[in-house]
């Protein structure tokens, strides 16, 4: 069973910005061969993929965030992060990483008000 733990959601302004984070509960090698990504859902919407990165390296992006989000994965730390730029009140949802679509946090809110 791997758990991860979400952090860093909050309520920003729209045009400012948040990085979050995702702590595994593996092992470190464990860790590295797996693809993790992160979701989103908003209310009374299905949830979605954000972003997107393989234990290669390759990155992927929803076309809704591409230029504004930015992935990155630290495997000593088991640590996946989403760094969240110009951010929009349509970003306002519960995001939520997952390791390979099988293990799911318990997700972390991302409000964008003025």
């Amino acid at each position: 069973q791997v758990q991860l733990v979400e952090s860093g959601g909050g309520l920003v302004q729209p045009g400012g910005s948040l990085s979050l984070s995702c702590v595994a509960s593996t092992s470190r090698l464990s860790f590295s061969v797996y693809d993790m990504a992160w979701y989103r859902q908003a209310p009374q919407k299905e949830r979605e993929v954000v972003a997107t990165i393989a234990a290669t390296g390759y990155i992927g992006y929803a076309d809704s965030v591409k230029g504004r989000f930015i992935i990155s994965r630290d495997n000593a730390k088991k640590t996946v992060y989403l760094q969240m730029n110009s951010l929009k009140p349509e970003d306002t949802a519960t995001y939520y990483c997952s390791q390979s679509g099988q293990y799911w946090g318990q997700g972390t809110q991302v409000t964008v008000s003025a």
